[in-house]
């Protein structure tokens, strides 16, 4: 059985967030581009009376 109550003990400030901040500044810049194609294809599609 699994033995959980011999875990280090968490210390705040301690953890590397290289990678989170990585994977989050590019969720958004890929949610900045979505968002901006969206809005070609609608504005695209509001000029030609689609």
């Amino acid at each position: 059985m699994a033995d959980y109550d011999n875990k280090p003990e968490a210390t705040q400030g301690s953890m590397d967030l290289t990678d989170h901040k990585k994977t989050f500044a590019g969720f958004i810049r890929a949610s900045t581009w979505v968002l901006g194609l969206s809005a070609a294809i609608l504005i695209f599609m509001a000029l030609t009376n689609s």
